[in-house]
């Protein structure tokens, strides 16, 4: 007989980058990140801030998976935050019904959470625009969950299919949030200013009147394009 799971599992101990990294990061948009991870990193394009009024964040990753149609484990998240981290809730991408509303974002920014972020839905936008934190989600319903449990809080989630881990940066702007991985963060960093620089040279090259690329102009004036007529 299998027994029943308790209803919250909480990690205390949460292994995080220092201060300083997380403000070098806070430079950064969100392409920026990517293209210093590679080209990945980014979480489902759907979810996007709720307030378009706010909408940047940096913070350190606290994690939560709440399950479909259930928010206990966002209060376990709440517990284990500090002053500036991020909430990210796992739902398994569940749409039937909210995960959280105005009255938990504002309880949440009460107790100095930054922004909170959730691969579900969210309700109660109005309320949301005035607790004024940014609030991120795949979608908007008035259904609301219930507070049963299962669910954890600090242990590794997966957010529309990509990993995230309490101690990870996560990054949000109009284009949508980044996590930067706790044992990329460095690599990511040391890659930073090259990657802004070379914007920086495009978008000047481009204000003066640039139209190709050299890269393009040379593939396509190579044998590697066969044109037809």
């Amino acid at each position: 007989m299998i027994e029943d799971p308790p209803l919250l599992t909480i990690k205390r101990k949460v292994d995080r980058p220092a201060k300083a990294q997380v403000e070098i990061l806070a430079k950064a948009t969100t392409g920026v990140l990517v293209d210093c991870l590679g080209g990945r990193g980014a979480l489902c394009q759907s979810i996007k801030p709720i307030n378009a009024a706010a909408y940047r964040f940096v913070g350190v990753a606290i994690t939560c998976d709440a399950g479909p149609a259930d928010n206990l484990a966002v209060f376990g998240a709440m517990h284990i935050a500090q002053e500036g981290d991020v909430i990210v809730i796992a739902t398994d991408s569940f749409m039937a019904t909210a995960v959280i509303g105005d009255l938990v974002l504002g309880m949440a920014k009460n107790t100095g959470v930054a922004a909170m972020i959730t691969d579900g839905c969210v309700r109660d936008i109005e309320g949301i625009c005035k607790v004024g934190i940014p609030c991120f989600a795949a979608g908007v319903t008035p259904n609301s969950p219930a507070r049963n449990g299962p669910g954890s809080a600090g242990l590794p989630v997966s957010v529309s299919g990509v990993p995230v881990s309490s101690g990870d940066v996560v990054v949000g702007d109009r284009d949508g949030v980044v996590v930067v991985p706790f044992d990329r963060v460095e690599e990511v960093i040391s890659k930073l200013q090259s990657v802004l620089d070379a914007e920086a040279e495009l978008d000047a090259r481009a204000e003066a009147g640039l139209k190709m690329p050299e890269f393009a102009s040379e593939i396509l004036e190579s044998d590697r394009v066969c044109w037809v007529d």
